[in-house]
């Protein structure tokens, strides 16, 4: 016992420090655990031999994360995904293949032995993209959907791999032990069969899973939630999860195939996203787990006794497979940054390289001293992922970006109104103005709405609002008016910094995103500041009241105390904020905020609160009042 709570105790403390640190430098959390897992393992020696078990229990966080992936994909999506599927997914295992095991065969190993190597190599690692794709939110990008689908068809491709690698058997080889001291596990229970029973009872288990997820989950889950015990409906999550993976292990199928079937299956059921929240939390330690145990796996001896034929090898394969997803690139008419999203993202081993490497050694298909050399070039592919994924995020992106912009627009009209910035914000102060006589001339930076604009007679031009020349051009100095409305505080700042040097008189109206921003915007001299969701949150708040049987012109007296309140203690905070410093470590600032509380709260308590009977004249029902009363709080205060 004390054995297994210092271990779990060494590997909790090396992610707790170790991923915090790489995410704020920009490395990605699984750079971190891969980080974490070669100090406590190869360099302070923390841990041992044990580490291959808990990679074992940690795979199965693999598996959790197809579950999850499944849940979030209707059959519908899998079918309107088919071509790059089966065509993009399907082309690139097929390809990388071929040329992994003819650069194999070339130099001098058996064709059988080539070819489990590029079974091995051509599958990716699904936990490290998918987690780097969403934490980067790069998922619905075009790159992003591409490289699902190849990983999806990759997941799939284990099946067949497995079915063909005991038939590459090589007479010697078969039965020694794995890497990991696997000897078979429950799949040797079948091992008595006939051929046509085991894939009598293989097509039994899938359709086991298919149908009894469909028809026996709903009554299960809706009888489990009749219980409201919350624990009780995670324990049936992980039940199923583990049921099925079992299930799949014991007919010789791959378990993260399974659960993803099973999630497929479950994603119309109206218990998904309590099926997702209760397996997330632990399908996310374990995949930080599997990943402390890779880099703790790194075994530094025979990396130094091989080392140039370890790095040879990974630049070799990592090369052949960015060539073939270039090329596929190129076929499937993927551009740009997508392109190279998919080709940088997906040139490292996977995981399942650690599966089929194990199967391997069980068949007889690898000998061991190559499958610990094959073991290292699958971690330190894995190792360098994030990496490249810095590479396209700093340098390819930004440059990509650049090459596909655009010229600014030559700004011909000049306005009374400059707007910067025509987003879900601007367009409507747009219309307002223009339906009331008033020109304007908007600004702005997406290409797509600046043409979408001119279609309905906008008139609106293409370039950066922060850039004195258009700035100018627009009429700076001769504006009444200037209203940003732009999506990045940074520009916000910069533009208005600019304007009220040039024109200290103009007024300027601002969105602001939050208060620290509006403290920002605030010192710098903006006339009028409008947090974004204050007054649609001003309004929710005054139906809350009047459902709560408020009489709705208290309601909105209420509203807008509040509403003068917040501006007087806005107004004292800016003169204290400091960017460079924490709030919560500003005295002054904690000192202030907490005297503008409790004066809020006793000029609302100190207001007169006399619910008026519903029979009273003039009284509204609660919940009627969106449809009685558009004008929103009346606040004439400058900060909204």
């Amino acid at each position: 016992m004390d054995n297994l709570l210092l271990g779990a105790f060494i590997y909790l403390m090396a992610s707790v420090i170790a991923v915090p640190v790489a995410k704020r430098l920009g490395l990605g959390s699984v750079l971190g655990y891969l980080i974490a897992g070669i100090i406590i393992g190869p360099v302070a020696g923390l841990v041992g031999s044990e580490t291959t078990d808990v990679q074992h229990f940690a795979e199965f966080g693999v598996v959790m994360m197809l579950f999850i992936v499944g849940l979030e994909l209707e059959p519908r999506s899998l079918w309107a995904m088919r071509h790059k599927l089966l065509g993009l997914g399907g082309l690139q295992v097929l390809l990388t293949v071929s040329l992994i095991t003819a650069a194999a065969w070339s130099f001098g190993l058996d064709w059988r032995i080539a070819l489990a190597v590029g079974m091995v190599f051509s599958l990716s690692s699904t936990a490290i993209v998918l987690q780097t794709l969403n934490e980067k939110s790069l998922m619905k990008t075009e790159g992003g959907k591409s490289s699902f689908s190849v990983l999806l068809f990759q997941d799939i491709a284990v099946i067949p791999m497995l079915a063909i690698i005991p038939l590459l058997a090589i007479p010697g080889l078969a039965g020694v032990e794995s890497e990991h001291g696997e000897s078979g596990g429950v799949s040797d229970l079948l091992g008595h069969l006939e051929a046509w029973q085991t894939a009598l009872l293989t097509i039994g288990a899938v359709a086991l899973v298919v149908v009894g997820g469909y028809y026996l989950s709903r009554p299960v889950f809706r009888y489990i939630a009749r219980s409201q015990l919350r624990e009780m409906f995670t324990a049936v999550a992980l039940l199923l999860v583990i049921g099925i993976a079992l299930l799949m292990d014991v007919v010789g199928l791959s378990p993260a195939l399974g659960t993803f079937l099973a999630g497929v299956v479950l994603a119309t059921s109206e218990y998904r996203h309590e099926l997702e929240s209760d397996i997330e939390p632990f399908k996310g330690l374990l995949l930080g787990l599997f990943f402390v145990t890779v880099g703790a796996g790194v075994d530094f001896s025979v990396l130094s006794q091989n080392l140039g034929v370890v790095i040879g090898v990974t630049v070799g394969i990592m090369a052949i497979k960015a060539s073939v997803l270039y090329v596929l690139a190129l076929l499937f008419g993927i551009k740009g940054s997508d392109r190279w999203l998919l080709f940088l993202g997906l040139a490292q081993a996977g995981e399942f390289g650690f599966v089929l490497i194990s199967f391997c050694l069980q068949s007889g298909a690898l000998p061991v001293d190559l499958s610990k050399i094959l073991l290292l070039v699958v971690a330190l592919s894995m190792m360098l992922t994030p990496g490249l994924f810095i590479f396209f995020e700093r340098v390819v992106q930004p440059r990509m970006v650049r090459a596909q912009s655009r010229e600014s627009d030559e700004v011909t009209e000049k306005g009374t109104i400059i707007i910067a910035g025509h987003g879900r914000f601007g367009q409507v102060i747009n219309r307002l103005m223009l339906s009331n006589g008033y020109k304007t001339v908007v600004l702005d930076l997406h290409a797509g709405m600046v043409e979408d604009m001119r279609v309905f007679g906008v008139q609106s031009f293409y370039g950066d609002a922060s850039r004195p020349d258009l700035l100018h051009a627009a009429g700076l100095h001769e504006a009444e008016l200037l209203v940003v409305a732009l999506d990045s505080q940074k520009d916000s700042l910069t533009l208005i910094d600019y304007v009220r040097r040039e024109r200290p008189e103009l007024h300027i109206i601002a969105r602001a995103f939050d208060r620290r921003h509006v403290y920002k915007l605030y010192q710098l001299g903006t006339n009028d500041i409008v947090r974004e969701c204050f007054d649609s949150s001003l309004r929710a708040g005054r139906y809350a009241l009047e459902a709560l049987g408020m009489h709705p012109a208290e309601s909105e007296r209420a509203a807008t105390l509040f509403a003068d309140e917040e501006l007087k203690g806005i107004r004292r905070l800016a003169e204290v904020y400091d960017p460079e410093v924490p709030v919560t470590q500003n005295k002054e600032y904690v000192r202030l905020a907490k005297e503008i509380q409790a004066t809020l709260e006793k000029a609302m308590m100190g207001k007169s609160r006399v619910r008026h009977d519903r029979s009273e004249e003039g009284w509204r029902p609660p919940g009627n009042t969106a449809l009685n009363d558009d004008s929103g709080a009346a606040d004439p205060s400058q900060v909204s």
